[in-house]
């Protein structure tokens, strides 16, 4: 059972972010120290270097040698599941683009396990779970967080315009009569496959030149190479590197602060968004865990972890992504915020649950 102490290594951990969050609200609603162009700025340095940073310090500080396969099965179901949900509902609403997909996916998947649901998941646990969420948590940095950047590039590269040649489509005259119809067909799908191809070169440009792809794939490097052989990362390195990670989270929290105060209310959003945010995260995140885990056989103690994690709030490093391609930044803050208002009475409600 959960202790009073154990509850209070909760709060250690939280508080400290609502702590950043409130001084950045204030220090624009009231003091005026930033203009918006700065808080842009500020967020920007949070997504190109201090999240990489932190991203490659989860990575290689993480056995790769003992990675829990199933549970790792069962979190990438889970994403593969919600992606595939959100797809249907885009569809078939007139809700039809790729920016809710990527706002769906970042409520419903992708947890805080980082900060709060290390202390909060061991406490019921203990140290077994704070390695399987060690484990999810680089999961998430090297695939996860790479795929949402993906998705972002490709939403915001799909305004490429091409226009492509009459010897692009096979045709040295203009077509007459029959033809005509046939060399229209032929233009169209030109023009989709080299729009297509223009589009996934651009993106990977954009990935290629992004620090969090180099800063995950030289992290998991650095991983089986420390785990392995064992070799003392050098100090200077070290504290270069741990310098700028180990203010993250709290930089991103500050980020989200300094939105705030440039919003007219503090819920965004709106009400009935706020809402329906709350109950994708807390409810549609975990019962697709919880289906995904029994398919691929967790159970017991694995089972509890994983569906607990995902029962998680929202995940910080997703709004500092959504407020720089500013796709939905107003719905994921309000995630953020109130999900960390709300977290522990509902991982608790969880636990009661899963103890039955």
């Amino acid at each position: 059972m959960i202790s009073l102490a154990d509850v209070y290594h909760v709060l250690e951990a939280t508080i400290p972010l609502y702590v950043a969050m409130i001084l950045a609200y204030m220090s624009v609603k009231w003091w005026k120290l930033f203009t918006l162009e700065q808080c842009s700025g500020i967020n920007k340095f949070v997504a190109k270097f201090s999240i990489p940073l932190l991203s490659f310090h989860v990575i290689s500080t993480t056995n790769p040698y003992q990675m829990n396969l199933k549970l790792m099965l069962s979190d990438s179901l889970q994403k593969l599941l919600a992606l595939l949900l959100l797809a249907l509902f885009t569809k078939l609403s007139s809700r039809g683009n790729l920016d809710w997909v990527i706002t769906g996916l970042s409520l419903s998947t992708l947890p805080n396990t980082l900060i709060l649901g290390i202390p909060l998941l061991k406490a019921m646990y203990g140290h077994e779970a704070t390695a399987l969420l060690s484990q999810i948590v680089v999961l998430q940095s090297l695939i996860w967080y790479n795929l949402l950047l993906f998705l972002y590039e490709f939403r915001a590269a799909g305004a490429v315009s091409v226009t492509p040649s009459l010897e692009a489509t096979g045709q040295s005259v203009a077509p007459q009569g029959a033809q005509l119809k046939e060399g229209e067909e032929t233009r169209a799908t030109t023009t989709r496959k080299l729009k297509t191809k223009q589009i996934l070169t651009t993106v990977g440009r954009k990935l290629i030149s992004n620090p969090n792809t180099y800063a995950s794939l030289v992290g998991l490097i650095w991983a089986f190479i420390d785990f392995r052989w064992r070799p003392d990362l050098p100090v200077i390195v070290n504290k270069s590197i741990s310098i700028l990670s180990d203010g993250g989270l709290g930089m991103a929290m500050f980020s989200i602060g300094l939105f705030m105060a440039s919003q007219t209310r503090i819920i965004a959003c709106g009400t009935w968004m706020a809402a329906l945010a709350m109950g994708t995260k807390f409810l549609v995140g975990p019962a697709l865990m919880a289906i995904s885990s029994l398919a691929v056989g967790l159970r017991s103690t694995l089972f509890k972890v994983a569906v607990l994690q995902a029962a998680l709030p929202q995940g910080i490093v997703p709004f500092v992504f959504a407020k720089e391609y500013n796709v939905h930044p107003s719905i994921l803050s309000t995630g953020v915020i109130f999900g960390l208002l709300i977290a522990i009475p509902i991982a608790l409600a969880y636990y009661s649950l899963l103890a039955l």
